[in-house]
This record gives C-alpha cells, structure tokens and sequence, in this order.
C-alpha cells in the first residue's frame, strides 16, 4: 500500500491548479468543486470533501458538508441529499484535538479507534487522510481524502499536497472575509436605513399599542400596507399567534405601566395565514418632564433562525434517517433512568436489537432501498412498544430499547423486570414478523435481540449496553429471531402465565379498593385534598400493589377496563364525602395507555358529571413522560380534559424530558415534584437545588407545587421555607381506606413535631 495511483507530478500539477483557481478566481467557491475533482484524480482517492465548522445552540460543534467529489461507482458520504451535517462529538471528538492544533488525521480506517471505524465503515471508507483550514487565525474546517475499496498510506506527497490546497482555500476564506467587511463597512448606515429588514414603528402608550408610525418593511414582513396597520389599532393584538398571545399582552402591558424595555420573541399571522416568527424590541421616549411620549421600537422577521435551531435542535438528539431518539439521546435518558432506579430500588432493561442478514437487503436491492426498510423497521418498533418505553437507533442496522421504572421483583417470587423485558422482545418480535413491502418487492425480516437489566446483570449504563449487546451475538449464534438474557436466564414461564390469569380473573370480578394518601398544606398541616391509589385484593386477602400488575395490565390492553373502574368508583365516594360536608379535591392517575385513548375526555367528564361532582373539584394526573413523548397530541388532550373544568397535574416532574416551551403551553395547574428529588432534599445540595428550581418555574408559570413522597422533618422545614405549598408522604400519612380519610377531615392529619402549633382545621 504505497503511494497514490495518480503519481507526484500529477498530485503537483493539480495543487498548482487549484492555488491558481482559488486565488485568482473572485468566485473561488464556483471553483472548488472543480479543484477537488482535479486533486482526487490526480491522487487516486475515491472522495474528497471539504467541511466546514458549525456550531448547535448548544456549543456542540458539527462538521458541515460544503463540497464532495466522489470517483466514478462511489457512492455519496450521505444517500440523502438533504443531509450535510455530522456531530463530531463522539464519534469524531479526537479530530477536534487533532485538527484544531494545525495537526493531521491519517490513517487506514481499521486501525482507527472503534468510534470513528464504526462510523467511516458505514461509508464504506477503508483509508482517511484530513488536513485542516484555517481562516483568520481560526480554525474553519477540512478537506479530507478518502479510500473506499483498498486500504492505502498517504505518502508526505499527498499529505502536503492536500495542507498546500487548504492553505490555498483558507487564503480565498481570508480574502472573503476581508472584502465583506469593506463592504459592509462602506454599505451599513445606507442597508440600515434603505434595505433594512427590521420594521420600524412608533406605539402610543396604551394598552391596545396603538400605531403612530411604522415603516413600509413591515408589508413584507406581514402582507399589510403601513397605512393599513396605522389605521387599525387592533390590528397587533389581532395578528397574535393563540399560544402567545397573553405573553406579548402582558409584556406590552408591564412595558407601558413600568417604563421598562419591551424585549421578545413571538408569532404573528401574516396576511396570507402563515406564521411568522419575530424579534420585537421597544423603548419609552420621554418628554423633557420625564412622561412618557411614545415607545419605539423594531420588529425582525426571525423564522429563518427559528427553523435552523429547530434542526439542529433536533438532529442532536434524532437519527436523521429515521426520526428515532439518536444514540446520544438514549445514553442520557438511560443514565437517568439508572440514577433513579437506585433511588427506588428499581430495575431497568435495555434491549439491543439487531436485524439478521440486513445485509442482503443492501446487496440485492440497493443501499436506498435499504434505508427506506430501516425506515419502516423504525415505525414498527415505535408501534410495539408502550409509549413510556423509548426505541433510539443506535447505527447500521442496529436499535436500541429502554424500559425504565420497573420492578425489581414482583408477586410470588417472579421477577418482573424479566418479565416485562420479555414482553417487549416478543412484541418486537410480533411486530417484525408480517413482511415488509419495499420497491413493489417483499420483505420477511426477523432479529436478534439481546437484554440486560440493571442491577442483576450490570451497574451502570456502559455496562448495560455492552452486555445488551453481547446478549445480542449469543442470540444470532442460535439462529435468527431470538432473545437471550444477559447473566440469568428468563423468569420461568409457567409462573408468567399463572400471574397473567390471576390479573384477567381480577379484572372481571373487580377486585379492586381505592385507597387514598391526604395532600396537606404545608404550612398550616390542613388536608387539602386525596390522591386516589389503586389496590388489588386477592381472594386470600392480600393486597398486590398497583407497580406489580399496572404495567403487565398495560401489556394485556386490560387498563382501560381498570382505569373506568377507578374513576366510577371515586365518583361515588367523593359523592358519599360530599353527603358529610366534606370539601375535598381528589386527584388520580391516567396510565400512558389511558392516556392515549381517542375519547378520554368524553369518558371522563361524562362519568364524573353523572354522577353529580364538579370537575373543578377533581385532579387528573398524567406522567411528564407521557406529556412529552408526543407534546402535540398531548396538548390537546389537556386541553380538551381542562375545557371540561378538570384540574391537570405533571406528575413525577423533572423524571422526564419535558420542553419549557411545550410545558408553557399546556393548561397545567399542579407540577408534582418527583419523590427522587425530595429525598434527603435538606442534605443534598445537588437535590436542593433542583427543587429549588423546581418551585421558582412553578411560581413563574402560575402554578401550584406539591412534592411527593416527604418523609422527614428536615424534607419538611427545607420545602416550607423554599415556600412549596402543598405535599404529600408517609410523614404525615400513608395511603389509608375512605373511612379513615372522613377521620383526618374531622380531627386533622397527624402532624410532625414541628408543625403541631399550626392550625389543626380539617378540611370541612
């Protein structure tokens, strides 16, 4: 593996003909693709890029793909040609070190670290040369050749051919950039004045924002002439986007009264009925007595921008092929799913699924069409599993699964974390097994699916994939479409199905009871109101709690039968509560699955008015996890369950991975502190803050905050002096019968020591 097919006089010819195209040429970009088209040939490569640094909202950096060459029967670096971005971080974070510093990657991709040969095998590239560009002292980007059939070692011929090239590009940068800012120098007090983009415009301080001035711009920004805005002074406040527009009043509102500046980003109508997103900046003017006269301000049309951070937004966490959780994404909700399985003393499963033989798919039908199975691989794995579970790609032709929150060991010595983890393989396994229909041609696919679970086989979130994963291989090595547990084996299968009966027999003779837990407030110890807890009653007498059979409940599609009993059954005994002048709010949980129901809100609200309660008086709570698994429908169903006068809590706040835009936007009233942040709440400072936060969002959004699971009087002290109104834990009840309930209303809760002076009213 020696030196380049093309030859050094040849490699030195084109670097000579690329200086000269890209410092002679005023359009040196015009010119660059024929540049590196001149210097692959001339070097033998099968590809040469040029890519350029960009930076996510975030800092992360990305390289962008400005150029490719691609030598005759190679296939491009990405198959669709809306894509040209690429994190380098994790893959590629040793090129940052590298490349930053002036230094070179080179190198046969087999001997490269596992990351980057993972990721530059799938682009079929067995050899990688990569010089940098810098540009003003900084570093801008890269050019990179590639090898994509025999691994080669790029000569020092062909290394300072490509460093002469980039030189040569980062002096045409250099030039750009010097002429640009001449003439943005010479041209900006004109651009600013002519051309513009910002709309300019002058309000009278009233609370409608009458307009006095505004200029032309804003036809183009919105569709209306000056004339027509200034003539109708509800045109703003008409123009506002629904989910914004009790902010912008507000903000013109306390701009006006305070004085202060008006500073935001919002959306308005245009015209023609799409939406636009602006920056809107205003000052008040005052007269030389110090009153105000007017508030001038500019609006700039930021839609652009908006979708740009959208995108990359989501591409940082999204696989671009598939729309799937990426594998960063995943990584980081798995490390919190760990963290609070070791608060709860819970389990969690990761499954590693691999398609068998995808390769043939590649081979006979095309690398397109390949990606369009990985595609519909995607959408059927989102649809076997529950919404709390997330599905991410991983990369090639490899998913991931996790299932958080579950069980370590359930009912008669069954292991549920297995057994749910079981479940989940074989609804993938159902779901995979109908062909796919792929270019007119048939697709049977099956796969290989290895499970680890923590703490049973693995303590931590590297450990658990690695484990998935090597499950995986055991499993291929058994044949196709197959499972295999990680260190132990599958939970015994007789006493699944036995647990799988009793749960249907319960079902149909209801052998369900309510308990309910007070909700005080903390800082008089008054019951507030009742959060309803389901129990099942065996026939012996045992009581089963509702974290053993819920989720298999959900499995079985039994949760709404379950779900319909709980709320006809706290409609009764909030009507028998009401009989003894009793006031309570009584909240209770929606699963995911009930969740999701397409008449949910009809069938509650009808339940609950027959039955003669106000739904002002009752709390529905759903998971954070469940609210943001798909923000859109589920603001709408809030909405439709709080236009029916129904309260709506978060429930388990800060577990999830809510958006504060999103959360904003739903009609929610009570955010409840999950109990893995109230614990040990007065000693932990990390805890302390995150609550602390907690309360401060909740007071600036409006809504009330009641923490789960308080079972200290330092808990306690910490929560009322950060001052969260309302909790709830074994401190000062567990979840009791109704009769003990109408005790705590009539005598009041029991209350720590340090409360006892407080007043002891109940809750009549």
């Amino acid at each position: 593996m020696g030196a380049s097919s093309g030859g050094g006089d040849a490699v030195l010819a084109a670097v000579a003909y690329a200086t000269e195209q890209l410092l002679g040429a005023q359009a040196w970009s015009e010119r660059l693709e024929e540049v590196l088209a001149h210097l692959g040939a001339a070097a033998g490569a099968d590809r040469l890029c040029c890519w350029q640094n960009v930076r996510d909202p975030a800092g992360r950096l990305w390289m962008d793909l400005c150029v490719e060459w691609d030598a005759p029967g190679v296939r491009k670096v990405f198959e669709n040609p809306g894509n040209h971005l690429h994190p380098f971080a994790p893959d590629f974070a040793r090129w940052i070190e590298i490349l930053s510093r002036g230094g070179v990657v080179s190198g046969v991709v087999a001997e490269l670290p596992v990351a980057e040969r993972a990721v530059l095998g799938d682009e079929q590239v067995t050899s990688v040369l990569a010089v940098p560009v810098q540009c003003g002292g900084e570093w801008w980007g890269f050019l990179a050749f590639d090898d994509c059939h025999h691994p080669r070692r790029w000569t020092e011929v062909e290394i300072d051919a490509l460093r002469a090239v980039a030189g040569a590009l980062g002096a045409a940068l250099g030039r750009d950039h010097a002429e640009e800012t001449r003439r943005f120098t010479e041209e900006q007090f004109r651009s600013m004045v002519e051309r513009g983009p910002a709309v300019t415009y002058i309000d009278g301080p009233d609370e409608s924002a009458s307009t006095i001035f505004i200029s032309q711009q804003v036809e183009g920004l919105l569709g209306f002439t000056a004339e027509e805005w200034v003539s109708d002074p509800n045109l703003w406040p008409r123009l506002l986007h629904p989910d914004d527009r009790a902010r912008a009043l507000a903000e013109n509102e306390r701009h006006n009264e305070t004085g202060e500046p008006f500073r935001l980003e919002y959306r308005m109508f245009h015209k023609e009925g799409h939406v636009v997103w602006v920056h809107d900046e205003a000052t008040i003017v005052r007269d030389e007595r110090g009153m105000p006269r007017f508030s001038h301000g500019v609006m700039m049309d930021i839609s652009e921008r908006k979708q740009t951070e959208d995108r990359v937004a989501f591409l940082t966490y999204h696989d671009s092929l598939t729309g799937l959780p990426s594998r960063s994404m995943f990584e980081e909700l798995l490390e919190l799913s760990i963290a609070r399985a070791r608060r709860h003393e819970g389990a969690v499963a990761v499954l590693c699924v691999d398609l068998d033989d995808f390769r043939l798919v590649n081979d006979s039908l095309g690398h397109h069409q390949g990606d369009a199975l990985l595609k519909l691989v995607a959408d059927r794995l989102r649809e076997a599993t529950r919404e709390t579970d997330l599905v991410a790609r991983r990369g090639g032709d490899q998913f991931l699964l996790l299932l958080s929150d579950l069980e370590r060991e359930g009912h008669g010595e069954m292991d549920a974390a297995v057994v749910r983890a079981e479940g989940a393989a074989q609804r993938v396994q159902e779901a995979l097994a109908p062909p796919f229909v792929v270019s007119g041609t048939e697709v049977y696919v099956s796969v290989s699916m290895g499970i680890s679970l923590f703490p049973q086989d693995a303590d931590d979130a590297g450990a658990l994939q690695r484990n998935a994963e090597a499950a995986m291989y055991e499993s291929k090595k058994a044949g196709p479409s197959g499972y295999v547990i990680s260190s132990r084996g599958a939970t015994d299968s007789a006493a699944k199905l036995q647990f799988v009966t009793r749960l249907r027999k319960a079902v149909e003779s209801q052998r369900w009871t309510l308990y309910y837990q007070p909700i005080v407030e903390l800082e008089t110890g008054t019951m507030r109101g009742v959060e309803a807890l389901i129990r099942w009653i065996e026939p012996d007498g045992t009581m089963v709690p509702p974290n053993e059979f819920i989720p298999l409940a959900e499995e079985l599609g039994l949760i709404e039968l379950i779900g319909d009993w709980v709320v006809r059954e706290l409609v009764y005994q909030a009507a028998a509560w009401r009989e003894l002048d009793m006031q309570l709010e009584i909240g209770f949980n929606l699963s995911p699955r009930q969740f999701w129901q397409p008449d949910l809100a009809e069938r509650v609200l009808s339940r609950i008015t027959d039955g003669g309660i106000d739904p002002a008086t009752v709390l529905v709570e759903i998971t954070e996890t469940s609210a943001m698994m798909d923000p859109d429908r589920a603001q709408q169903v809030l909405w439709d369950l709080h236009d029916g006068g129904l309260r709506i809590a978060i429930d388990d706040f800060g577990t999830g991975y809510s958006s504060l835009s999103r959360l904003r936007e739903m009609p929610v009233n009570v955010l409840k502190i999950d109990r893995s942040f109230v614990s040990g709440v007065d000693e932990d400072p990390q805890s302390a803050s995150i609550v602390s936060a907690f309360l401060e969002l909740s007071r600036g959004l409006g809504m009330e905050t009641l923490a789960e699971g308080i079972e200290t009087e330092g808990e306690l002290a910490f929560l009322r002096e950060r001052g969260c109104r309302l909790g709830q834990g074994f401190l000062f009840a567990r979840p009791v019968p109704p009769e003990e309930i109408i005790a705590y209303a009539f005598g009041g809760v029991p209350l720590p020591e340090g409360m006892r002076h407080a007043d002891r009213s109940g809750a009549r």
